[in-house]
């Protein structure tokens, strides 16, 4: 086997090495064309991207869900965590406790609507969330009106935009949130579950596995991470405004996309969600350069968007064809039944 080949199995395996390789190529462009993009600028480019890797790695247990699972009350759920943080914390840091519980439960609440609709009324989850994000915009338009001032805690403000030896803490908290959310997915049982449920619900189902809280608890994850986005991008900014979450929509669910974890469900990577976010805001970075107005840049990213989701649905459909007998993978059907024992506890 040569080295070619020994790469394109490894890089089967380990998806997020395009995102990142995407990263490493368009710096060294930028840094030739512009002749002064440097570690520094990179690093700005890093804090930018650590707040899209949060919300996107909630995207990303929807999506690892299965059968074109995503959630589109995520932008909605940012803003209005950040108008319920204003409201809460009044910026002052005795009230921040209290500001991080309100963003939780807001995280909780939203979680718990989408599943009731997505697993209990059995909602598609695209129309389902975006009903929800409707609901969410209208208290949003309550708590613009109820706003006092734009005042940010000062501790808040220190996470979201401070720096430890020149590292922005957001990054650490990114890498924070990645490294725990990889050892999630590989190590631990509620991982197994959700990359079985995503693969096959049927073969799930009859290994023994309840589909519904899984799939919940996806949703839930999802919720409360935009959440705390929201709250962290607000004391980032400096305050709230409408329609702030709006960039995030699009592209988290193009940062799940491109950092390779599968559009159909079964396999997720966070590390390249991590990736993906990054070049996506070098992308941006580089339209902004270029000088493209702000609606052709959104035309950009939602080409790359469709290119990436059509390449995946052929290489889905490639996988499938050998196998599919009419109610799926058998190989995966295999690997839910030694499944079963595990997650009768749940």
């Amino acid at each position: 086997m040569n080295a070619f080949a020994t790469f394109g199995l490894w890089a089967q395996r380990n998806r997020w090495i395009w995102a990142a390789l995407g990263v490493l190529i368009l710096w060294l462009v930028l840094s030739i064309v512009t002749s002064r993009f440097s570690l520094s600028s990179l690093s700005g480019v890093i804090l930018s991207a650590s707040f899209l890797t949060v919300v996107g790695i909630g995207q990303m247990f929807v999506v690892t869900t299965g059968r074109g699972n995503i959630d589109l009350s995520v932008a909605s759920v940012i803003t209005l965590s950040a108008f319920v943080a204003l409201l809460t914390i009044k910026g002052q840091d005795a009230n921040l406790a209290i500001g991080v519980v309100a963003a939780i439960l807001l995280g909780l609440a939203v979680g718990a609507l989408n599943s009731l609709l997505v697993v209990g009324l059995g909602i598609p989850a695209i129309i389902a969330t975006l009903a929800t994000g409707y609901v969410l915009a209208t208290a949003t338009l309550l708590s613009n009106k109820a706003i006092p001032g734009f005042a940010v805690s000062p501790a808040l403000k220190d996470v979201a935009t401070g720096r430890i030896g020149g590292v922005p803490i957001m990054a650490v908290v990114a890498i924070v949130g990645v490294a725990v959310t990889s050892f999630v997915l590989r190590n631990t049982v509620f991982g197994q579950l959700l990359s079985a449920v995503g693969q096959n619900r049927a073969a799930a189902r009859l290994a023994g596995i309840h589909n519904g809280p899984v799939i919940a608890s996806a949703f839930v994850i999802s919720s409360v991470l935009a959440s705390l986005d929201g709250l962290l991008l607000g004391a980032y900014i400096g305050g709230a405004f409408l329609e702030m979450g709006q960039p995030y929509l699009l592209q988290s669910i193009a940062a799940v996309v491109l950092g390779g974890t599968l559009i159909f469900g079964g396999s997720a990577t966070a590390l390249g969600t991590h990736f993906a976010s990054i070049l996506l805001i070098l992308i941006v970075t580089t339209m902004q350069i270029i000088g493209l107005p702000p609606g052709v840049q959104d035309i950009v990213q939602g080409v790359v968007v469709i290119f990436v989701l059509a390449l995946a649905g052929r290489q889905a459909l490639a996988r499938r064809a050998p196998h599919d007998d009419g109610d799926g993978d058998k190989d995966a059907t295999a690997k839910m039944e030694t499944l079963a024992a595990t997650a009768q506890p749940m």
